[in-house]
């Protein structure tokens, strides 16, 4: 194997490396139950539903400390996924468009 070679298989395996990386996080403020669960370590189903279930009565997370207030989620399960949690705000949706006529009006 050339150093070309070799420097390009390394290069590869980093970029593919990093990218899995990158999909070890949850965005708690709008990911669906399933997602949780696949992502966040001791959460099963039940605990993953009941996160989604919090952050629909009380609003988005301001903060992964936030997460201990679920029930059945300590500050231990926090801090083994501080790592994986993201508490970014969801994304708004654009306003609908005024059709035409309306926009004259």
């Amino acid at each position: 194997m050339n150093l070309k070679t070799a420097c390009s298989a390394l290069l590869l395996s980093l970029a593919i490396a990093g990218s899995a990386f990158a999909a070890d996080k949850v965005n708690l403020n709008t990911a669906d139950a399933a997602t949780i669960d696949r992502v966040l370590l001791n959460v099963g189903p039940a605990k993953a539903q009941a996160i989604v279930d919090y952050r629909k009565q009380h609003g988005a997370f301001r903060s992964p400390e936030e997460l201990a207030m679920v029930k059945g989620i300590g500050l231990k399960t926090v801090e083994k996924n501080r790592d994986r949690i993201l508490v970014a705000p969801a994304r708004a949706t654009a306003p609908a468009a005024k059709p035409a006529a309306m926009a004259k009006r």
